[in-house]
This record gives structure tokens, sequence and C-alpha cells, in this order.
């Protein structure tokens, strides 16, 4: 156990003595809370937000404009439309000359056959995209005239849906809104976001062995330790420092987006209960426990890094089929086939099942039964790993292919 600690320690103090780790581990939550400050700034500020505002939307004010009806149709403009918004030319002629002296920036002309063609002349002096026009204001005044100056029935028909979502699961376990994009791509965040730290972490582990196996380290520290031991002292000392990253980042991006609502004005929906924050260290700790395990085989049987790589790809397929479906399936059908499958298969789960939390509505029994598989599966590949991790194969200079380790791992030489 002593020197299980003592590995444990040195690899803990190698990785944060480098500047990179410092700057990887504050750099991002540092980049996002300037992000949110520099909002919120704004937003404080009426004048910097308003004028942020009108670069986005253009200019609030806009000229009058006519329109010239032969059709009849209209009877009335509509109170709710401003006073000299919408101008009334009895011919084309007078249309134009208002036009000519600037009294009005463009016109409409409601022709004798609209009910039947359905098309109407927008007439202006220029052609620019990205002037405003009141063409809403027009398209308003000509739909309640065409429904007999009847403003409420036009409100209907305009909007004749009013939905209000009624979820039947327990508070905190509601499915996406669709009607909130925001909402709808948070799976895709957290899957990208736990991808990238389970990874990240485990790729520290087969980095530092094979750096260890071509600079020979590895041979002075098996005088000392048993492979077994030396493996367990890395794996756990990585893990703590891969801890610190994930309690870091996930803590910042928690406050971040529970803040979110008064920064950038968004629905409560988007934020992320406490129980998320709490299954995410689950889920790391145990998806570390197993990528680790499988990155230390590795490196145990690879030269070098480099030969490496061909493999780890194939164990990183697991963790990348769940990229694939977070745009469609964990986001569209987060309880369906397909992604309860992924997040219940042990080797998927940390990056699937999180995706669904952050969707929501996912069953109570279902997190704690993939915390629960996904241990077992640590255990069973520690062991197998384990295995792998002897003096023969860390010692030895061999290539290794996909074949060769998943025989190793399977435990056939």
């Amino acid at each position: 156990m002593k020197k299980i600690r003592i590995i444990l320690i040195n690899e803990i103090i190698t990785v944060i003595s480098r500047p990179s780790f410092w700057l990887v581990t504050f750099g991002i939550p540092l980049a996002a809370g300037l992000l949110f400050a520099g909002v919120s700034v704004i937003n404080k500020n009426s004048d910097t937000s308003q004028a942020v505002s009108q670069i986005f939307s253009g200019p609030q004010e806009l000229r009058p404009e006519g329109y010239v009806d032969l059709s009849g149709l209209f009877k009335e403009i509509p109170e709710s439309i401003p006073v000299g918004a919408l101008l009334a030319y009895p011919n084309e002629s007078a249309a134009r000359l208002a036009l000519e002296q600037d009294e009005i920036a463009a016109f409409y002309i409601v022709p004798k056959d609209y009910l039947q063609t359905g098309k109407i002349l927008y007439i202006r002096p220029d052609l620019n995209p990205l002037g405003g026009d009141q063409s809403s204001l027009f398209q308003w005044a000509l739909q309640v005239n065409l429904l007999g100056g009847d403003m409420l029935r036009t409100s209907l028909v305009n909007g004749p849906l009013d939905v209000q979502n009624v979820s039947l699961a327990p508070p905190g376990q509601a499915g996406p809104d669709e009607s909130n994009p925001i909402a709808l791509w948070l799976p895709y965040g957290v899957t990208l976001l736990f991808y990238f730290l389970i990874m990240g972490s485990a790729s520290l582990l087969l980095s530092n062995i094979s750096k260890e196996k071509e600079s020979r380290v590895i041979e002075i520290l098996l005088n000392s330790v048993t492979p077994l031991q030396l493996l367990t002292g890395k794996i756990v000392g990585l893990g703590l420092v891969g801890l610190l990253q994930t309690i870091l980042w996930f803590g910042t991006g928690y406050v971040l987006m529970n803040l979110s609502g008064r920064v950038f004005s968004l629905p409560s929906e988007i934020h992320l209960p406490v129980s998320l924050l709490v299954w995410g260290l689950v889920y790391f700790v145990l998806g570390y426990a197993v990528y680790a395990s499988l990155m230390a085989g590795l490196g145990a049987l690879a030269p070098n890094l480099r030969e490496a790589s061909q493999v780890t790809f194939v164990i990183m397929i697991p963790l990348i089929v769940p990229l694939f479906f977070s745009s469609t399936v964990f986001m569209t059908d987060p309880n369906g086939p397909i992604a309860t499958g992924l997040s219940l298969f042990p080797l998927s789960t940390p990056v699937a099942m999180m995706a669904r939390l952050a969707a929501g509505g996912v069953p109570w029994w279902q997190p704690p039964l993939a915390a629960l598989l996904l241990a077992l599966s640590a255990v069973l590949i520690v062991r197998a790993v384990a295995g792998m991790f002897r003096a023969q194969y860390l010692l030895s200079g061999q290539s290794i292919k996909v074949r060769t380790y998943l025989n190793a791992l399977v435990g056939k030489e």
C-alpha cells in the first residue's frame, strides 16, 4: 500500500507541475466565466445593450408606407396599427407621386383579382434587401379586412394553437422542450463534455506508460514495485487529477447554466438539477476506471505511443457511437430503445446516460442500474488488464495489433 501511495503521489506531482495542465484546467472555466461576465455587463448597461440590439436588429423607426386597394377589400385600418404607418391612395399615380416626393418609403398595390390570384405588388424606389419594411403591418391590415374586421378571429388565424405542455413525470424529469433550441442541444453539449473528460484523463495514462517504456524508466520501477502496484498507483493518481478537472469544469458549467436565465434571459427548462452533477461524478469515476485500464493495457503492450494509436480508435468506438446519435436520438427521443440501450451498455454508459439525464425524463431506476453494470465491468476489466500488466509485456518491444491487444485482454496469449 505504501508503494502504491508513493506512485500515485508521484503521478499527481508530475502532472500538476506542467504549466499546460493549469492552463487547460483553469483556462476553460475562466474563459466561460469572462464570457458570462461580459454579457452580464452589457445587459446591465442599457446604452450598450441598446447599441448591440440595434446592430443586430437594425433601425427601429420606419417611414410610412402606402397602399392602393383596387379590390375593394380594405374597409378600415385596424386600431392596433400606428396612425400614419399605412396611408391609402386612390390610384397608382397618386401613390407614385407620394413616393417621388418622399412622403412614403414604398407602397402596395392590391389588384382587382387578388382573391383569385393572391398576388400583391410591392413598389419601392430602390432594391435594398437590408432595408426595413412594414410588410407585417400591411399583412395584418389585409387579414383583418379579409375576415370582416374581426381582430380576434384574425389573431386566432395567425396563431391557431396555444399548446401548453403538461408532463406527468416527477419534477426535474421532464423531457426536452423542442421549442427551445438551447434546451434541445443541451444533451449534445453534455455528451461532448463527458467524452473529452473521460478520454482526456484516460489518455494521460497511455501517454505516461508509453513514455516510460521508451525511456526505459519503467525497467527501473519494476525493480522496486510489482506491475500490479505500478498499474494501481498510476490509475488512482491520474484519476484524482482527472476528477479535479471534472469537478471544476462540470461545477463551472452547472453554475453558469443556472445563472444563464438571468444573464441571457433563458427559460428555466435549461437549468441543470443537482442530481445531474452527482451522477456526473459517479459516471466519470467509473468510466475513467474502465477506459484508463484499457489504455493502460494498451500502453503495456505497445512498444511506443505511435504504434499504440492504431488500437486507440478501437477502444474509443463505444464512446464515439453516442456522439453520432446525440443530435438525433438523444435530443428527440431520449427514452427510445437506441438511447436506452446505449445508456445501459457499460462501455457507452458514461457518455450516453449523461446525455439522457441532460435531456430529462429518465426513469428513476435506470441511472443506478447503469452505474451498477458499469461498476461490474470496471472490476472485470481492471482484473483483465492486471493480468496483461506483467513484466514480459512491459519490457517487450514487439509491435502491437488490434488482434494482439484483444487476445491479451481476454487472457489468450
